[in-house]
């Protein structure tokens, strides 16, 4: 169909629909030399618990994929390269009325479109407090935690979701908000918001990742179509992020059952070209690739490292 064709009837380019991650993620990997295809969990059924109370009433966590900054792990800082020296292999928590200094370096997040300069972007903590002081919710659970970003089901669905389980349990918690930010981040937050829900506990994933969440069929998924790295909301945008919190928390709310998928109406920017960028073979040169195999090499013997350590 022609160009005026599509504005005469105020079609969307064809490329302005959620980012395929999972065939991205394929196709960009075997591009540079990786030719097993990774299975991406996927299931036709989920769990599913209803509110116990109202979320008025509700003890509400956070389970982040971000990792605590520390300062003997290279450059963490915003548009940091990928580094897997920062990475993280087991749950970890942290006391929810202190300020957390949490960071996406060790990540696949969209680096060209998001430089990861507010964190307020993938750790809703400060909006979940908001929300607290405001009745919205009951309270602030004492503490969150950390999933580590896994490629192996198996980890994730037999040690980390029942360690988060455990903890939960532990703290009394009635609701869990998952916030993911690398597509493996997204697959990681299912199989633990799966795991949360067939032991009690209502989840709400807030992502990015359309395909990947909605493969593994979760009980509530907020959309929002931004870059990935940006969950939470649009960076230094205070009531991008308290609406996108608030949005989660409304599908807490009216969600009827399993697989409830709610899109935010916030567009990333009226020029949706961003979404043609993320490891996207068609546009990278072979010496680009091959660089980028280079250095994914390297960041795997680093990661490698420091897990045996």
């Amino acid at each position: 169909m022609s160009a005026s064709r599509d504005d005469e009837f105020g079609f969307a380019p064809d490329y302005d629909a959620p980012v395929p991650y999972m065939q991205r993620t394929r196709d960009y990997y075997a591009a540079i030399g990786y030719t097993t295809a990774y299975r991406w969990a996927h299931y036709t059924e989920a769990p599913f618990q209803p509110l116990k109370k109202p979320l008025s009433q509700s003890s509400v966590t956070i389970i982040t994929t971000a990792a605590p900054y520390d300062p003997t792990k290279g450059d963490q800082g915003p548009s940091a390269a990928y580094n897997g020296g920062a990475k993280f292999y087991q749950v970890y928590e942290g006391d929810t009325a202190k300020p957390h200094d949490l960071r996406i370096s060790h990540i696949g997040y969209d680096r060209k479109h998001t430089t990861a300069t507010d964190n307020g972007t993938w750790f809703p903590l400060p909006q979940l407090l908001k929300a607290s002081a405001a009745e919205r919710i009951g309270e602030v659970a004492p503490r969150f935690f950390g999933a580590p970003t896994n490629r192996s089901h198996r980890v994730t669905l037999d040690t980390d979701a029942p360690e988060i389980l455990a903890r939960c349990l532990a703290d009394k918690v009635d609701v869990a908000v998952l916030v993911p930010n690398c597509p493996v981040c997204h697959q990681t937050t299912a199989l633990v918001a799966r795991h949360l829900e067939a032991n009690g506990i209502p989840t709400v994933i807030m992502g990015c990742a359309k395909d990947i969440i909605e493969h593994a069929a979760v009980p509530r998924f907020l959309f929002s179509d931004f870059p990935l790295g940006n969950s939470a909301g649009k960076p230094h945008d205070i009531a991008s992020q308290a609406q996108t919190l608030e949005l989660a928390l409304r599908l807490l709310e009216t969600a009827s059952g399993p697989q409830t998928t709610m899109q935010s109406p916030l567009r990333w920017s009226e020029d949706a070209s961003w979404k043609l960028d993320y490891n996207n073979v068609a546009q990278l040169s072979a010496e680009e690739l091959a660089r980028r195999r280079a250095e994914f090499d390297k960041q795997k013997e680093i990661a490698r490292g420091n897990r045996a350590a």
